[in-house]
């Protein structure tokens, strides 16, 4: 078996919680971001956030009910949260995330919100199918929130992303321009449909 296959069978998704959290950590500490537009500034924040409260971080992780902070888009501004949940990629140490995010009641995204889900990898786990494994997954536990489809859209020259939504059953709606507060840049918008 290659290693590459043993790391899938390895790699997890996990609801963020205090067991994981140190390795969390060392990960915003190496570079990692959450936000890679916001880089370094988002990395700080959420150091600063579990350093604080580190209950109320991992609270936050799930978040049906959007009671967390407005959330900071890269230009700075600010906006009201959406309802959503975030989960960890885990093969023995953290090695990504992936989120949701949602309004109730409808597919329809405020236009500052490019797509119903996220994801990144660490850089020093990238390459290993792991965004596509991690979105698989996910994507059963997203199909319980009875949307028709989610969007998800990814950079134009982001060709890994864009073959993990392929591989699962994402299509190509349309080229667009980012709103200028995510940097006015070209996009790639998928929906990958459960009905």
């Amino acid at each position: 078996m290659s290693a590459q296959v043993n790391a899938l069978r390895l790699m997890q998704i996990v609801r963020p919680a205090e067991a994981y959290l140190p390795s969390y950590i060392a990960a915003l500490e190496r570079g990692w971001s959450p936000d890679p537009v916001r880089g370094a500034i988002a990395a700080r924040e959420e150091l600063q956030e579990i350093a604080v409260d580190r209950q109320r971080f991992l609270s936050l992780m799930q978040d049906r009910e959007a009671k967390g902070a407005p959330v900071t888009l890269p230009d700075g501004s600010t906006v009201p949260r959406l309802p959503g949940y975030t989960r960890w990629l885990w093969d023995g140490e953290f090695c990504g995330e992936i989120n949701f995010r949602w309004q109730p009641g409808t597919t329809g995204l405020p236009p500052h919100c490019l797509g119903h889900i996220g994801y990144g990898v660490v850089p020093w786990k990238r390459s290993k199918g792991y965004a596509k494994q991690a979105l698989n997954r996910f994507l059963q536990e997203v199909r319980e929130e009875g949307l028709p489809f989610i969007e998800i859209t990814t950079d134009t020259t982001n060709v890994a992303s864009q073959r993990a939504i392929v591989a699962n059953d994402g299509v190509l709606v349309e080229e667009f321009i980012k709103p200028m507060q995510h940097g006015g840049k070209p996009g790639l918008r998928f929906r990958i449909f459960f009905q």
